[in-house]
């Protein structure tokens, strides 16, 4: 397979912003797409405002930040990537809202381009079994920000050809990642493990064994982890991590993998986390950057 040039994204949230801003800074041209014209701008403006301050620190220069920045294209029409040699979808960990979109972007990619999912959980090969091109599809799950972790995790669905799999991997570390690679089972290797702790720190919360701010604090600094596993869950957004424990649930058949009610209900208010302002922590009164220690 020829080196990969050109990749498309879809979904101009977080992750997807992220993943076309590390594909720029790499020397690789970048489609990134999204439905919703406020969702490319506040991404352009995202991608500018890190690239600035890359400068402003000296790590970039002027000239790579237009060089950058002349590689990433905003697109409202999918059918410009018939152009990419890979595309990565980058929406909302729904697997019927994964199937739709791979069906779409089979028609439209090039026979020869790779589908790839970040999906941090759900089957790749009951996503590559909506297109007729299963052989080139595969799991790419960057990490939460794109531009700062250093991990790529891999997954192979059960018809994921080895040339799709080594070009992948390729490109993977071209983009500077340390890549791992896991089988098609639910959750893959960072959230099977990861989600059930954050579960678990909801249940130590659910039945009184201690304080949110102790949980997190114990996990800090007992285990030199860089957030606690509740201020990690509003990181990510709870809605994702009550996503992920369901299909982990679903696909692995142990009641050990059984949402914290707790969980739940935090997701039935609307209290999703840094991005709704609300989660386990109170984000809404707080000076920017800064987690709240009110009591909810």
């Amino acid at each position: 397979m020829a080196e990969i040039k050109t990749i498309g994204v879809v979904g101009g949230g977080q992750m997807g912003s992220g993943i076309a801003q590390v594909a720029a800074m790499h020397g690789i041209n970048v489609y990134l797409f999204d439905t919703d014209p406020q969702a490319l701008a506040k991404a352009t403006s995202s991608i500018s405002s890190s690239i600035n301050l890359l400068v402003s620190k000296g790590r970039l220069s002027h000239e790579q930040s237009s060089d950058i920045l002349g590689r990433l294209r905003c697109i409202s029409n999918m059918e410009d990537f018939h152009f990419a040699d890979l595309i990565i979808e980058a929406i909302v960990e729904s697997e019927d809202v994964k199937k739709t979109l791979f069906v779409q972007l089979d028609k439209i990619a090039k026979s020869s381009a790779i589908l790839a999912s970040n999906t941090s959980s759900i089957s790749i090969t009951r996503l590559a079994s909506s297109t007729s091109r299963p052989q080139q599809v595969i799991g790419m799950h960057f990490m939460n920000p794109p531009p700062v972790m250093k991990l790529i995790e891999i997954v192979r669905g059960a018809d994921t050809s080895d040339e799709t799999f080594k070009a992948t991997k390729a490109l993977s570390e071209r983009l500077g990642k340390t890549v791992i690679t896991s089988q098609d089972y639910s959750g893959f290797i960072v959230n099977r493990i990861l989600m059930p702790m954050i579960n678990e720190a909801f249940f130590a919360l659910y039945t009184g064994v201690a304080t949110k701010e102790d949980i997190d604090t114990g996990m800090k600094l007992g285990t030199n982890h860089p957030m606690g596993p509740l201020e990690l869950a509003d990181f990510i957004g709870l809605d994702v991590c009550l996503s992920i424990m369901r299909i982990l649930h679903a696909g692995l058949g142990d009641n050990k993998y059984a949402p914290c009610p707790l969980l739940v209900q935090y997701v039935d208010a609307g209290r999703l986390g840094r991005k709704r302002g609300l989660g386990v922590y109170d984000y809404r009164k707080e000076p920017k950057g800064k987690k709240s220690s009110s009591r909810l």
